[in-house]
């Protein structure tokens, strides 16, 4: 059955996951690891039915060797408990090993399906989800699932079977007693249901807390350097501070109800001890039950109760792991982009040309960004979008990436609907130059070779000579293996922007993407790298935005975009000749670089200027992209 993607401009609605969901994700663990649990139980049950021989050998002990003086059944009871005592010991070594073993394992395992899941949700998740909840969700929560898979679902059983036995013990020794002993474990059992149900709840909201103040931590001390700028750590301190604090009181309420839950055993526990008391003890009075049978009763009465606070314990543990199951189940239950792949089509290699047909988009519901947006960028041409901010221009780029499908309309390549090929072996034949480009914590050519992750030393080498990297590379002790830092932060934004570019040429794609490609570059490392970009759109479908207008002068067609709409379209010459927005935003940028490159002392005048005095300035401009 597939799963369809909700559109844009559909706001997500937070389900409420049931606890039978959780039940359904408990049992699909439990029984893809069941050999190992199989085997885990045998050993718990092996090691507690080898617990049971020193108590019951007590009776003996008691009634036949002191009292009666049979001093031959020592070293039998002596022999017997030191082999269950070694038997116990081996399994429970034993338990820990093997079901350690499979938590991890298991732990292991959500921790990459909950990873590649989140990798294949749509960009429009990331815009609106913290980095440091995602973390959480596959970190944090999986940790809990060790109390299913590991140790604890088996103490858990182990404990309910040892009391079973016990409590059949108890009642061939005294069954009136054993009737009032019950009732008191049963009003015990009752209250752990009630408390485990107002705990679940405490649980999960911890997990959800846990994940926002894990989210800003790591966003401040990301934006560190933003954060000193503007001596701002007194703010974030609070912030942390504020967050923190709910994690403490949400600690402290959870930490109030288990201790609770934990005293009213001891209450339980007391109870029965003065039952015992009262009952036991009037029945060894009047011949009911022998001194031996009364101490065996004690010691089989402990290990009734042990188990249930055992149990309160782990239920706890269990209802922790439960709650961090919803909170992947929620995760796990978005449609990813690609979830219709295996319906859609292949995608062989493409020409690259990419066209809009009657194309609309918007992102909240009756805000359109792009409206009726048709145009066609034939294969190996150079489309250039112009407008200003918030025109739709990273919108439409968003697009033809298949970040975003459109509200209306079609996105075809090579005359397919881009909705309907398979989005792996389309995103295979992007290139991207991004204004801001993410480089890893890794060396320089770990960076240049994530595009082709099998490339040569010498294909690395050759890229970065096209990308004018070399210039600052041979300057670097570690050459090619110096290591950039998290987001590239020891290299300048010109130099990580011609990583950038030498990565897009790595990558020999059919359809490149240039967002503000030589934004960070000044005039004279932007002209270095010129022949580079040319060379990289060659003979590839390439989109350009571009505010230095005289960048994109050779694009074989410029739209330009104004309130998601094309108001205009045609060459550099054509747009000037029409003497329209493009020409408005051409004069403007016109009287900025004068200003710049000719009188960088004096002030910024608006006076428009016209075509004539524009055409000698605009040689000094940088030349074609």
């Amino acid at each position: 059955m597939s799963t369809t993607i909700p559109s844009q401009n559909e706001k997500p609605k937070k389900k409420r996951v049931s606890p039978a969901s959780a039940w359904r994700d408990a049992r699909e663990l439990i029984y893809t690891h069941r050999q190992r649990l199989g085997l885990g139980l045998f050993l718990m049950i092996v090691n507690r039915l080898a617990g049971l021989v020193l108590p019951a050998s007590s009776k003996y002990l008691i009634d036949d060797v002191i009292i009666k003086h049979r001093s031959q059944l020592l070293l039998p009871l002596a022999l017997a408990a030191g082999t269950a005592t070694l038997i116990q010991a081996f399994g429970s070594f034993a338990v820990t090993q093997v079901l350690g073993v499979a938590a991890q394992r298991a732990i292991t395992e959500m921790r990459k399906s909950v990873q590649e899941h989140v990798a294949r949700l749509p960009i429009r998740y990331f815009d609106s989800t913290q980095t440091g909840i995602l973390i959480s969700r596959i970190m944090t929560d999986a940790e809990g699932i060790r109390h299913l898979v590991g140790t604890g679902l088996v103490q858990l059983v182990g404990g309910v079977f040892t009391a079973i036995i016990a409590i059949g013990v108890l009642f061939y020794l005294n069954w009136q007693l054993t009737s009032i002993t019950l009732l008191a474990l049963a009003a015990f059992g009752s209250a752990m249901a009630l408390a485990f149900k107002r705990l679940r709840p405490l649980f999960r909201e911890r997990g959800q807390i846990n994940a926002e103040v894990t989210g800003r931590l790591t966003e401040s001390l990301g934006g560190i350097r933003i954060v000193k700028a503007y001596a701002a750590e007194k703010r974030e301190e609070l912030v942390f501070a504020r967050g923190a604090h709910r994690l403490f009181r949400n600690v402290a309420r959870s930490m109030t109800g288990v201790a609770a839950v934990m005293a009213f055993a001891n209450v339980i526990v007391g109870v029965i001890g003065v039952i015992l008391i009262l009952v036991g003890g009037r029945a060894i009075l009047n011949g009911q039950m022998t001194l031996g049978d009364f101490f065996m009763y004690m010691i089989f009465t402990g290990l009734v109760a042990a188990p249930l606070v055992e149990i309160a314990s782990i239920g706890t543990q269990i209802t922790e792991a439960f709650a961090g199951l919803d909170r992947i189940r929620e995760i796990k239950r978005m449609a990813t982009e690609d979830a219709e792949d295996e319906t859609r089509l292949p995608l062989a290699e493409i020409r690259g040309e990419v066209a809009f047909a009657d194309v609309s988009f918007e992102y909240n519901d009756s805000v359109p960004v792009l409206k009726h947006v048709s145009f066609r960028a034939p294969a190996g041409s150079t489309t250039a979008l112009v407008g200003s901010s918030g025109s739709g221009k990273s919108t439409l780029i968003s697009l033809v990436m298949a970040f975003n499908r459109p509200l209306a309309g079609t996105v075809s390549v090579d005359e397919r609907d881009l909705a309907s090929i398979r989005l792996h072996d389309y995103r295979s034949q992007l290139g991207v130059v991004l204004q801001d480009n993410f480089l890893f914590d890794g060396s320089i050519a770990d960076n240049i070779g994530f595009a082709q992750p099998h490339a040569t030393r010498e294909q690395i080498i050759a890229v970065s000579r096209i990308a004018h990297c070399e210039e600052f590379i041979n300057g670097f002790a570690d050459s090619y293996d110096t290591i950039v830092g998290e987001r590239g932060v020891k290299l300048s934004g010109g130099q990580r922007q011609r990583v950038a570019i030498a990565r897009a040429i790595l990558a020999e794609p059919k359809i490149l993407i240039l967002d503000e490609a030589t934004s960070s570059l000044d005039s004279e490392s932007e002209a270095l790298i010129q022949d580079g970009l040319q060379s990289l759109r060659r003979g590839r479908t390439t989109f350009v935005i571009a505010h230095r207008l005289s960048t994109i002068r050779s694009a074989d067609q410029i739209l330009v975009l104004e309130g998601g709409e094309i108001v205009e379209r045609g060459t550099h010459e054509e747009l000037l000749a029409a003497d329209g927005r493009y020409r408005e935003l051409y004069d403007k940028q016109y009287r900025f670089e004068r200003n710049r490159f000719i009188n960088p002392g004096e002030d910024f005048t608006p006076e428009l200027p016209t075509a004539r005095k524009a055409a000698p300035v605009s040689d000094a401009l940088p030349t074609n992209l």
